[in-house]
């Protein structure tokens, strides 16, 4: 039978995904404008965004023990009502330390509903018996295109302040639709086996195994966003206008395939879709390094697209229902491992490439995936819900 309220809840997360996007989306094209309004350099831009990344990592520290105390639907109305107007309070800061500021807690509020609506997801898989978490993170991709192209349109023509509250109030009306649909979840119940102060890190080696193969997966999406265009310009001669196709079909590759994945992952399993999708992002990453021609390296970046698009959402339902840790833990531990790949990638690939060159680079990052497809059996416990599914079709009505 349907379960009616997990159903509600199915769509109420898909919009906190997708406001959670929009917000990033949105903040994209205000990136630029921190130079001239701060009269800042490059380098403090940098260090700036980096400030945010470690609010956004450090709060998932802390994001799955707030959840297994609290409850799950608590806490991401919490941080999602918090997040509304963390875009204008950044936008509108007068100085460099109360930008640093509100930029931190921008970082630490999108981390925090970041951990708390993919637990709610898992939630939702576990009283459809079927995978969500695939389409869920589509909707945050959908977000973050609305979010881009509105928040770049309107940055045009109406200013960036008016940019950042018309952002808030789509947010706002996304975040206040879907609460009253949320999952109930019962905060997590002490018991004679649960230490009444947990770690702050789990100790459990096969979650961190988790977490760095959700690392290993994000640092190529990194490095196909931040210098796919600029290995385009450089090494295969593409204008502005080519160079800029490789992440947009990246990105669109991805957008499809997550919308798909589910459908995938119900049919094959998780295991199984884990080891091909790695397979065929690596074989577009290692296309992208050895193109001889700029659209052989745009199509072979989508190829990359289509089989990065489910891993990471793979990794995080398998994590939720891995046994002995609460869901929202262990959901908290691999998201805060698996982000570092995209605080890593920037940095750490342009190093590499300015001495190695892209194309050696690109080629040594699609051996990332290849070692996630080879410990792809590590997911298997996201394919619990399909063993649920079979043993209750299984008993007499």
């Amino acid at each position: 039978m349907q379960d009616s309220q997990a159903s509600r809840a199915r769509w109420a997360v898909a919009a906190m995904f997708m406001a959670n996007g929009f917000v990033m989306g949105a903040w994209a094209p205000q990136i630029p404008l921190l130079l001239p309004r701060h009269e800042i350099t490059e380098g403090t831009l940098g260090l700036l965004i980096l400030v945010l990344g470690l609010g956004a990592v450090c709060s998932m520290l802390f994001a799955g023990r707030l959840i297994a105390r609290f409850g799950g639907r608590l806490v991401l109305s919490v941080f999602s009502l918090a997040l509304i107007p963390a875009l204008p309070a950044v936008v509108f800061s007068s100085s460099i330390p109360s930008l640093a500021l509100f930029m931190a807690i921008f970082g630490a509020m999108a981390g925090c509903m970041d951990v708390a609506m993919n637990a709610q997801a898992v939630e939702i898989e576990r009283r459809l018996h079927r995978a969500i978490m695939s389409s869920s993170h589509g909707f945050w991709s959908l977000g973050g295109f609305f979010g881009g192209s509105a928040g770049s349109f309107a940055i045009a023509y109406l200013g960036s302040e008016t940019q950042s509250l018309i952002t808030a109030g789509v947010t706002a009306a996304l975040v206040f639709g879907a609460m009253p649909f949320l999952l109930p979840t019962a905060p997590v119940k002490q018991t004679t086996e649960t230490p009444a102060r947990p770690h702050l890190l789990p100790r459990d080696a096969g979650l961190w195994l988790l977490g760095f193969m959700a690392f290993f997966s994000m640092v190529p999406e990194g490095a196909v966003l931040d210098w796919a265009a600029i290995y385009l310009q450089k090494e295969l001669g593409s204008d502005m206008f080519r160079s800029g196709l490789a992440f947009a079909f990246f990105a669109g590759a991805m957008a499809i395939m997550r919308f798909a994945g589910d459908s995938v992952r119900n049919r094959f399993g998780a295991v199984r879709t884990l080891r091909i999708s790695g397979l065929i992002g690596a074989a577009g990453l290692m296309g992208g390094a050895l193109a001889p021609y700029d659209w052989v390296a745009i199509l072979s970046f989508a190829i990359s697209g289509l089989g990065v698009a489910n891993m990471v959402p793979i990794m995080f339902s398998a994590a939720g229902n891995r046994q002995g840790i609460p869901s929202a833990v262990a959901i908290s531990t691999v998201t805060m491992v698996g982000y570092c790949g995209i605080l890593v990638a920037p940095a750490s690939i342009g190093w590499v490439a300015e001495h190695f060159g892209f194309r050696p680079t690109y080629a040594g990052l699609s051996l990332l995936l290849v070692v996630v497809a080879l410990l792809a059996a590590r997911v298997a416990d996201a394919d619990n819900l399909r063993k649920e599914t079979a043993e209750g079709d299984a008993q007499p009505a």
